[in-house]
């Protein structure tokens, strides 16, 4: 080889792309990437910092700008989370919330996990157009589907109970969660599972042993969407619900601490507030498995 063609190999071989080197200076990376990081921080913790702050103020400075920062207390109490904790049932309506939101996403995961395993991996005829079919069926709103189901509630008997919300809750939460773990399931390899069908396994041992294994950060994925909508469900708690004693977080503290135009912002913000945590605890601790898993559930 010549050497002018040694040059034109070399030259080709070279990368003059500036890639992510454009990042280097300092000003382009506050413009590109600390100005919009900072944007996005400020909107999705401003609403936690400003619950904060009202759960934190007397009622004197709730309502009155002109004498008192709106953004700071300037004589910080906690007379609003006692009253909510002493005396309202926000402590029962914090138990049937919990209790409501891990029984419908327990219910749902297995109804789930069977329907996403026997659509995916039975190669059933028909089975994408039942899969589509399930998750059109997500897309039915809570508002026409509330009368008729607390109907049914009632003909069963299990009216104003929790039981109630925890059978209905599903409607809503095993089309999307059997969606997710379809695209899940779809991306482990076959030969695993035929490598079992040949040693004998059945299609029981398959799932048990093999799939749920290697499914869990869909699994993971599914729950957090689950409970997360159980948390934060209004329609149906509201409407199949009665009693004070039995109300959710969502219902309880909109319909108790709220008495015909008087709003006990104090106790709502605080209510609100106490009532997110759960919810953002069980992210921070999860986070990494949801992106895994949603990256695995869309990427075919």
């Amino acid at each position: 080889m010549s050497a002018a063609q040694k040059a034109m190999a070399e030259a080709d071989l070279v990368d003059d792309r500036e890639g992510m080197t454009y990042l280097n200076r300092l000003p382009r990376r506050i413009v590109v990437i600390y100005i919009p990081l900072a944007i996005f921080v400020f909107v999705l913790l401003f609403p936690f910092y400003w619950m904060g702050v009202t759960a934190l103020k007397p009622n004197a400075e709730l309502n009155n700008f002109n004498d008192y920062n709106p953004f700071w207390p300037s004589s910080p109490t906690l007379q609003h989370i006692k009253y909510l904790l002493t005396e309202t049932s926000y402590p029962g309506w914090l138990w049937n919330t919990m209790l409501v939101a891990f029984g419908s996403t327990v219910l749902s995961l297995f109804c789930a996990v069977l329907a996403a395993y026997a659509i995916e991996r039975i190669r059933f005829k028909g089975s994408r157009v039942t899969g589509l079919m399930i998750f059109l069926a997500y897309l039915v709103p809570p508002s026409i589907l509330f009368i008729p189901l607390a109907y049914m509630t009632i003909r069963l008997g299990i009216y104003d109970s929790r039981m109630a919300l925890i059978l209905t809750y599903p409607t809503f939460l095993v089309p999307f969660c059997t969606w997710l773990l379809m695209g899940y399931f779809r991306s482990i390899p076959y030969e695993l599972e035929e490598c079992a069908l040949v040693d004998g396994a059945s299609r029981w041992e398959i799932l048990t042993k093999i799939m749920l294994p290697l499914a869990v950060p869909g699994l993971i994925s599914a729950g957090i969407f689950a409970f997360t909508l159980s948390w934060n469900e209004f329609i149906y708690a509201l409407t199949l619900i009665g009693s004070s004693e039995n109300k959710t977080v969502p219902v309880g503290v909109l319909t108790e601490l709220v008495r015909g135009d008087v709003y006990e912002w104090g106790a709502l913000m605080a209510g609100a507030l106490v009532g997110s945590l759960p919810v953002v605890i069980l992210y921070s601790f999860f986070v990494d498995y949801y992106v895994s898993s949603m990256t695995g559930a869309v990427k075919e």
